[in-house]
């Protein structure tokens, strides 16, 4: 006999998603559905506003992902105007967004995914002594000491003790699916609160740059606003740049020495979940980390890939690349808004709420139903890892020879290509791209010192908006995966604005031709060991990192006064 089970929410950051599970009567998943609970409705803010203005808006989608959005609308503005970007701009624009990546792939793996697998409540259980001593044969991290571990385990037992776990309250602790022994659950946990303090040394390299974060200050349609003078302190100086390099430092012995063993330790104890949450094969990337001012050269590779297939490789090459450009649309066809004139591309996009309750065969979530070339495709840190395998992109391949080799050293198991398009794929590959961002982050750091000391300081040049009708989209490779803004200007206002987010690509409903998202495809076939306690899907949606604050927004017609702030 079947069962209906929902979780909601579902997200340990910014809500708004709704799973709904068909489970038979072999405790596994039959058919899913991911609904996003709240609409977006920023781009009907935009509409008439100054293209220049739209960054600063498009940030606020989110809490979170919020330096991407500002970098992905400014490029859609560019590319509408075919503006070339000062090199100084794109180098400290690409700082920030490798900062900001790290940080969020830090923050994801320890602070919105790791509790899935471990159980912090085994961690009482275990020897500091024998746990120091695995933690040291893996890798040469200092926080692995005997003494730390200790202390954790002792500030973890009086939180027990209180019967307050704070931020360790929500977990299926005991779960019959969680099975890793406690000294690996102690080390776990110690490396959950180091990591607090390593992401806030990434994103202080954002706050440096941007001004501020969230919400950075420094982006502007044209450059950056970072004037650069190395002898000055009211600028970007040498001081401020060899701050920011302390900081790369920092997370880089973490990255290394940490996060990259602890996902091996994972997929050693859990092989299993190399073959579980499979899903939707097609895959979508974009180039990113531009080195000119045209956007036609990058650190990072970009493209298509059909059904798992490495050898359909295509390529996305520069800005306005015409295979995306043309390959994007978007249906509504069970999602809450009007609808009946087919899946549009973004350009023609439109965003009418029509909500309707939940109906599972009409509509049934927030969020939209992005195609490429009219099929669903998952898009995040394994489509880039899968572009590089295309590619022969040693530079990240090294890292992911080095995470298999790791799990096999750790559990004796060999993980194939195959393996990828699962889970704990999804895990291995940001952690691979964590290691990759890294890197870059320290060779942007040097090619903007070396540019600016050649005497070159130009950071921005200024937009001209022309008579008429123009249209561009701008792409960024964010965290979660491969995020589109689509502008359509006239006589300098803004008539159409579309933003196509990585949670949009992997939570959509299922599309025009009844196809399943990601999200939903992934969960088919997922045992549960209890029904009642769902953690084996948790698992699943955690490790496409979801964040529905950009797939979805609230909005009050009425204009009701909903918070007031004083300041002091």
């Amino acid at each position: 006999m079947s069962k209906r089970i929902t979780i909601d929410p579902i997200t340990r950051i910014e809500g708004h998603l709704r799973i709904d599970c068909e489970v038979g009567a072999d405790n596994k998943v039959s058919s899913a559905w991911a609904s996003g609970t709240m609409w977006r409705g920023v781009e009907q803010i935009l509409l008439g506003r100054d293209p220049r203005d739209a960054w600063a808006i498009t940030q606020r989608f989110c809490g979170v992902c919020t330096t991407v959005h500002a970098i992905a609308s400014v490029r859609s503005v560019e590319n509408a105007l075919d503006l070339p970007v000062p090199k100084n701009a794109q180098f400290i624009r690409n700082l920030m967004i490798a900062a900001h990546a790290v940080h969020d792939e830090i923050v994801h793996f320890y602070h919105l995914s790791a509790l899935d697998w471990v159980d912090v409540t085994s961690a009482l259980k275990a020897d500091p002594v024998k746990a120091s001593q695995l933690g040291e044969s893996l890798s040469n991290w200092t926080g692995n000491g005997k003494n730390e571990l200790t202390a954790v385990q002792v500030k973890l037992k009086t939180l027990v003790e209180s019967g307050q776990l704070g931020i360790f309250a929500n977990g299926y602790w005991g779960h019959p699916a969680m099975k890793l022994p406690p000294e690996v659950n102690l080390l776990a946990v110690a490396h959950y609160l180091q990591a607090l303090d390593v992401q806030r040394q990434a994103n202080k390299i954002v706050a440096i740059l941007g001004s501020k974060t969230p919400h950075i200050q420094n982006v502007a349609v044209g450059g950056v606003s970072n004037p650069i003078a190395l002898d000055s302190q009211s600028v970007l100086s040498v001081e401020r740049l060899m701050a920011i390099k302390e900081h790369i430092e920092a997370v880089k012995t973490f990255v290394n020495e940490v996060y990259l063993v602890d996902v091996a330790a994972v997929a050693a104890f859990y092989p299993e979940w190399t073959k579980i949450g499979k899903g939707v094969t097609t895959y979508l990337a974009a180039p990113d980390f531009p080195q000119d001012e045209k956007g036609t050269q990058f650190l990072t590779n970009g493209g298509f890939i059909a059904e798992g297939k490495l050898e359909s490789f295509q390529p996305i090459t520069r800005f306005g690349d015409p295979l995306f450009r043309d390959g994007v649309a978007e249906s509504v066809k069970h999602s809450w808004y009007q609808g009946g004139k087919g899946a549009l591309h973004p350009y023609k996009g439109e965003t009418n709420a029509d909500y309707t309750d939940f109906k599972e065969n009409e509509k049934y979530s927030w969020v939209k139903s992005p195609m490429f070339q009219g099929k669903p495709a998952q898009v995040g840190p394994l489509a880039r890892v899968l572009m590089a395998v295309a590619t022969k992109d040693e530079a990240i391949l090294k890292h992911l020879t080095r995470l298999l080799t790791l799990i096999d050293t750790v559990g004796k198991v060999k993980v194939p290509l195959e393996g990828l398009h699962s889970t704990l794929g999804r895990h291995a590959a940001r952690a691979v791209m964590c290691q990759r961002n890294v890197e870059i982050l320290e060779q942007q750091w040097g090619v903007l010192l070396a540019n600016v000391a050649k005497g070159d300081v130009h950071t921005f040049e200024k937009p001209v908006f022309p008579k008429g009708e123009v249209q561009g989209f701008g792409f960024h490779e964010a965290p979660r995966g491969l995020l589109s803004h689509w502008v359509v200007i006239t006589d300098g206002r803004i008539t159409n604005y579309q933003a196509v987010v990585p949670t949009t690509w992997n939570a959509a409903p299922r599309n025009e031709n009844d196809e399943p998202g990601p999200y939903e495809a992934s969960l088919v076939g997922t045992p549960l060991a209890d029904p009642d306690k769902p953690l084996e899907v948790l698992r699943t949606i955690h490790s496409f990192d979801p964040c529905l604050a950009c797939a979805v927004h609230l909005t009050d017609v009425t204009k009701r006064d909903i918070v007031t702030v004083r300041a002091l």
